[in-house]
């Protein structure tokens, strides 16, 4: 509904001066210029508003009408969301392609989803029942994975006086009518709106207490993000975030994966989109896309697009959380997000902060982290939105303004070490620089579901890299000739973690992922091996015995020769550590 109108005053790329329009509110959509493109209230003053554009404003000329629609910038809600790619601002990409080619033209008004698709539905109450908002009434299967299930509307609640027949309908058709205490009825159909910027409301949020298990040991095993949890992945240039990424959404075990190509290039989200449209899901054998949703926002497409795809991706994530399912969002990349909002700033002449970004920053970045949790939702379910954005710092350098403020919002920090990425270790992830808070709140989970030892063991591992890390700067200064026999040891043993536990492979079938009790018996073996090599270096028995049987090597290679469904192989694995320390202390005293 058209509720204001005014007319172009100034034009400074993607934001528009707009005079006689002093009915405009903050926030509302808008339609810029005679091909009526999609833009956005950002700021009132006396004589003028302000209105991010969301498409190239190239073209465009003073005197051209600015229609309100007099509603926020919302994103559309209803079956067919699943499997699609979006632009930033929730248009169908190949619709758009369809429409305009390759290249996306102006002004084109496309629906989300599409409106005539018949799609099978469940009818899911009956006429006299009473519901509020969250109530589900009615469920369709949108993909082999995915129910949609249609919930009441927001502020919505009263009687159901009508209903659908269970079939065949369409988005619009309407499925119930609510009359409330009033006397005012509401139709209700599968598709419902939402404003971007406003966080869909819960019931309750929930203690953090599971992780969200994402098979890569590195993570899991030393460095556990929660459902419900934040994480960021930094990294420079070629450091593996892309890659991280998108190992996390084939394997980690939400219901849902939410992809935000936000300002990466053309070419990486290309590789996205083609990737996951041939994957296969692991868990279920069905098409990866079928519980996936892409968001393409390009480097090339228009800058203000680029900073509302956060936010549309995170409010279709919590629709999906309100149904009950665990969605995770993978936001590659927040610095380009931020270097919009720094291009929008210089635009609207503000005070610049540090290296020219705005100086709310923090507090933008703040509101987007806090959208994550793990929740009870209004109609009684549970579910979840983890949010991993990747961070991309200049050079690698951690001390820049995104980076930083991103370290106080996330309570999980995945360091991407350019070295171990040189070096051909994948995840590159370092583990002295990393941490996870997360620690303590999931402590009972791994006690009740994988082994009351799993983070005693996960302890003494970190104690030992760290100890490598102090010798290695012994070692760099002076060789390592000096260093005594037990020193020797934490070197081979830190080198097996390492290489058997913390380095994986992508692309071989039995380690591009590893279920958690398997990553217990490695982290079990190698602590066993150490603990048995001590034995024998206390005897005074010298340490170049022990490596000259290989028997680090081996246990290094128990990542390939272990599947993952052949748990009892660590039994023969921990006989053989037995046999050649009882050689070697026969032979040698």
């Amino acid at each position: 509904m058209e509720t204001a109108k005014g007319y172009i005053y100034g034009i400074n790329g993607p934001v528009v001066k707009v005079s006689g329009s002093p009915d405009f509110g903050m926030l509302q959509m808008v339609k810029v210029g005679n091909e009526g493109l999609i833009g956005e209230v950002i700021r009132i003053d006396k004589e003028h508003t302000i209105v991010q554009v969301y498409e190239s404003t190239t073209g465009l000329a003073p005197g051209e009408p600015v229609v309100s629609t007099g509603v926020p910038m919302s994103v559309t809600l209803a079956p067919g969301l699943v499997g699609n790619i979006f632009d930033g601002i929730e248009r169908p990409l190949k619709v758009l392609e369809e429409k305009s080619g390759a290249f996306i033209e102006r002004g084109l008004n496309i629906s989300a989803v599409d409106m005539e698709r018949q799609w099978d539905t469940e009818i899911c109450v009956q006429k006299g029942d009473n519901v509020s908002a969250g109530t589900i009434i009615a469920k369709v299967p949108e993909t082999t994975l995915i129910i949609h299930k249609i919930m009441v509307p927001n502020g919505v609640t009263g009687k159901i006086i009508k209903t659908a027949e269970s079939g065949k309908h369409a988005v619009c058709d309407v499925l119930a009518v609510i009359e409330d205490a009033g006397g005012k009825q509401t139709e209700l159909t599968m598709c419902q709106t939402w404003p971007i910027r406003t966080a869909r409301p819960s019931k309750e949020r929930k203690p953090i207490s599971k992780p969200l298990i994402t098979g890569q040991r590195v993570i899991d095993t030393l460095l556990p993000v929660a459902k419900g949890g934040t994480a960021a992945v930094p990294g420079g240039f070629g450091t593996g975030k892309t890659m991280t990424q998108h190992q996390l959404a084939k394997w980690c075990d939400a219901d849902l994966i939410v992809y935000i190509g936000c300002g990466e290039r053309g070419n990486e989200m290309t590789q996205v989109l083609q990737d996951f449209s041939k994957l296969i899901d692991p868990k279920s054998g069905k098409p990866l896309m079928d519980r996936t949703i892409l968001i393409a926002n390009t480097s090339n497409m228009p800058v203000a697009a680029r900073e509302a795809s956060i936010y549309t991706g995170i409010t279709i994530a919590e629709y999906f959380r309100d149904m009950g399912y665990h969605v995770a969002i993978m936001a590659d990349s927040t610095s380009r997000w931020a270097e919009a909002l720094r291009e929008i700033s210089g635009r609207l002449e503000e005070m610049p902060a540090e290296e020219g970004f705005p100086a709310y920053l923090s507090s933008r970045l703040s509101g987007f982290y806090e959208r994550a949790g793990y929740v009870e939702n209004l109609n009684g379910t549970e579910g979840s939105v983890t949010i991993i954005g990747a961070v991309s710092p200049q050079g690698g350098d951690f001390s820049e303004p995104v980076t930083q403020n991103t370290k106080r919002f996330v309570r999980c920090f995945w360091a991407l070490d350019k070295q171990l990425a040189y070096a051909r270790h994948y995840p590159a992830i370092n583990w002295l620089t990393s941490y996870s808070e997360y620690l303590s709140d999931l402590s009972q989970w791994y006690e009740d579901n994988v082994d009351e030892r799993f983070l005693e063991y996960r302890s003494r591992l970190a104690a030992i890299l760290q100890d490598e890390s102090k010798l290695m700067e012994i070692v760099k200064l002076i060789g390592s000739d000096v260093l005594h026999d037990e020193q020797k040891l934490v070197l081979e043993v830190a080198k097996t973690i390492r290489l058997g536990i913390l380095q994986q492979n992508a692309f071989h079938k039995d380690d591009t992922y590893v279920p958690l009790e398997k990553q217990f018996d490695m982290m079990e073996l190698v602590l066993y091996l150490n603990d048995k090599a001590k034995e024998v270096v206390s005897k005074q028995i010298p340490f170049s015995r022990l490596t000259e049987t290989h028997i680090f090597e081996d246990v290094i290679r128990m990542k390939y020769d272990i599947a993952n469904n052949e748990l009892y192989k660590f039994d023969e694995y921990k006989q053989k550590i037995d046999d050649i320390c009882r050689r070697v202390v026969k032979e040698n005293i």
